[in-house]
């Protein structure tokens, strides 16, 4: 009893036309454009942080280096040759040139 009172839903019709929604080629060529650029800014950020990791591992193996001459100086007995560096820079009071390009 209570089906037969409701009022039966109309099916809503097609008012828009379809072709005039979709994006067309303008639409396509813009997603492809976007597309590329995502890629293109993916592939250089991939490059920069790689350079970057390269050069974090050879300073790290740059002050290992140097740690272990330090530590094979210090056992010798020898001075580091910053410290030497610094003492005969003293006995000169003259400032050193800068550097030309």
């Amino acid at each position: 009893m209570l089906s037969l009172s409701e009022t039966p839903m109309p099916t809503p019709s097609m008012t828009v036309d379809p072709v005039s929604v979709t994006p067309g080629f303008i639409g396509f060529a813009a997603i492809v454009i976007v597309v590329l650029a995502v890629i293109l800014l993916i592939w250089d950020m991939n490059r920069r942080i790689r350079r970057v990791r390269y050069r974090e591992e050879v300073r790290e193996e740059l002050d290992a280096e140097e740690a272990a001459l330090a530590a094979e100086r210090e056992a010798s007995g020898q001075e580091p040759p910053s410290a030497r560096r610094t003492a005969a820079s003293s006995d000169t009071d003259q400032d050193p040139e800068p550097p030309t390009r």
